[in-house]
């Protein structure tokens, strides 16, 4: 480690030390890096875990939001003063994406500047709010007022905890963890309609409160157990904190020694280059603009971005939010029984990419299952096109289900697999792309990207049903898979296993497709010290 302690000094500024090193720094080598990361070889602690575990609580609140108005659109009935239309339907539910878009945007304003915990504690205290007005709305209104400020709460942490998470994960673990806070969405998700389902059946029409209600336990869960939690050490780093950094790296790297601390303290500074007070100091605008204004930061961003728009205009929440009333056109009579499975379905593929993301790698899941999405889509399309719907009113013409109508769920059901195990998670772990300069406001640019075509889904797929029929709209969403599949093809790199101060240097080649690959030939024998370390020591 003498190439990092012969130049900087423990603790130093980053400023005053980092100009002496950025020549050397530049034309390091993979050994070099490599050196740089011999931290990441030591054994990771049972306290990352418990950590990651506790962050994605946060992931719990998206989920179980989306999961539970599924139900709760086929079961209110006229508790709002009338039957929901179509449009009203479509309203609800898009409320929530944009108050998640609002609360991203106000994350990424507090993220850099305040740290990672408190903009976490305000959602929780948001959608506690959002949850208590929704569950007492005896109005439209009041009921839409609630959707929206729980989409503040649900946006905010939606875009920290994945961030919180990948800052405070060892590499090698990092896909897992970051796997895992999706893995607690698709939980909510399944939880949330597992209990919509119950309440269905019960006999009070307001049944449904209680399925909203139970909604605000994660959130004040995650509130306590946070104040146990410490502060990314990138962070810390990038505010000065530096003996606090040391403090936590070791909570994390437990048999770790401290010149192995001090070079890893050393690279988180040498990859901020002079952006440490920038990240402090700077204004949000200043932080965009130097996204948008050099190369490798902004296509770097633009990957995470494309990866998540992919994930979301896929058509896939159409179902979390809709697969109730889907099935219900469909003909299913429980159509929020049926709709579990789909929820089931999304939480045991999240456990699948929970156990094979860091094995095969972020590039290979993709190709493989945006095109079995693809394939899945079109079959959909095709089946739908036998199912005699009034385009008019969605309501099936025929008193039988047929063939057509299993063979859509067998398709729904494979193409959830399909996006669990792959997309739907990726998407979130593109944050390790986003270099540690702009990676708060990249982040919530990433967030953004997700709430606002979420946005777009959630508020035209009933009118694209009728429009231009349903099997025009799953047609439509096919297409946009296949563009998706083309773009991991040519422009997204395989990160798996890098610290993320290398990963920097993947977008300074272009997409770095070629170059990911390079690294990962030439650092074999670094994946494999980081995997012959026994976990939990």
């Amino acid at each position: 480690m003498a190439f990092y302690e012969k130049d900087v000094k423990y603790g130093e500024p980053a400023s005053e030390k980092l100009e002496d090193v950025t020549i050397e720094r530049r034309g390091s080598t993979a050994e070099q890096v490599v050196e740089l990361s011999q931290i990441e070889a030591t054994a990771a602690s049972k306290a990352a875990w418990l950590l990651s575990v506790t962050v994605s609580l946060g992931g719990l609140l998206f989920g179980y939001d989306t999961g539970y108005i599924s139900s709760v659109l086929v079961t209110i009935g006229s508790s709002l003063g009338h039957e929901l239309t179509s449009s009203e339907q479509e309203l609800v539910t898009s409320l929530t994406s944009g108050g998640a878009l609002v609360g991203a945007v106000v994350a990424g304003f507090t993220a850099d500047r305040y740290g990672r915990k408190l903009p976490i504690w305000l959602a929780c205290i948001v959608f506690v709010i959002g949850t208590i007005i929704q569950t007492a709305a005896f109005s439209i209104s009041q009921f839409a007022v609630g959707r929206f400020i729980v989409g503040l709460g649900v946006g905010s942490a939606a875009m920290i905890c994945p961030l919180f998470i990948s800052e405070l994960a060892p590499a090698k673990y990092r896909g897992r963890m970051v796997a895992f806070n999706n893995m607690s969405v698709t939980f909510g998700q399944f939880f949330a309609s597992a209990l919509g389902a119950a309440f269905a059946q019960a006999p009070s029409s307001q049944a449904w409160r209680a399925t909203v209600g139970i909604g605000a336990i994660p959130a004040i869960l995650l509130a306590g157990l946070l104040v146990l939690c410490p502060e990314s050490p990138r962070q810390l780093v990038a505010h000065g904190r530096v003996d606090e950094a040391d403090k936590v790296l070791l909570r994390l790297y437990p048999t770790s020694t401290e010149p192995q601390r001090r070079a890893k303290i050393s690279s988180i500074e040498l990859s901020i280059h002079e952006a440490t007070q920038t990240m402090v100091d700077n204004s949000i605008w200043k932080t965009l603009k130097m996204i948008f204004t050099t190369p490798a930061t902004g296509r770097a961003v633009f990957t995470a971005c494309f990866v998540m728009a992919i994930s979301q205009l896929s058509g896939f929440n159409t179902l979390m939010y809709y697969s109730a009333t889907l099935f219900k056109i469909v003909g299913f009579n429980n159509a929020t029984g049926v709709a579990i499975t789909v929820s089931a379905t999304n939480f045991v593929f999240s456990l699948v990419n929970l156990s094979i993301v860091d094995m095969f790698g972020r590039r290979k899941i993709l190709l493989v299952t945006i095109f079995g999405m693809v394939v899945c889509l079109v079959v959909a399309a095709v089946s739908f096109s036998y199912i005699p719907i009034d385009t008019h009113t969605l309501e099936v013409q025929s008193d039988e289900i047929g063939w057509p109508g299993y063979l859509l769920i067998a398709v729904i059901i494979l193409f959830v697999g399909f996006y669990s195990s792959g997309v739907a998670t990726i998407a979130w772990i593109g944050t390790e792309l986003i270099p540690l300069e702009v990676r708060a406001v990249g982040t919530m640019l990433n967030t953004v990207t997700c709430w606002s075509t979420n946005i777009i889904i959630a508020s035209t797929f009933l009118s694209m049903m009728k429009g231009i029929t349903p099997s025009g709209a799953f047609g439509f969403y096919a297409a946009i898979c296949f563009v998706g599949w083309i773009f991991v093809i040519f422009f997204f790199p395989e990160c798996k296993g890098m610290p993320l101060e290398a990963i920097r240097e993947v977008f300074a080649h272009g997409f770095g497709v070629k170059y990911a690959n390079q690294w990962q030939k030439e650092n074999k024998e670094f994946a494999k010290a980081n995997k012959q370390v026994a976990f939990g020591h």
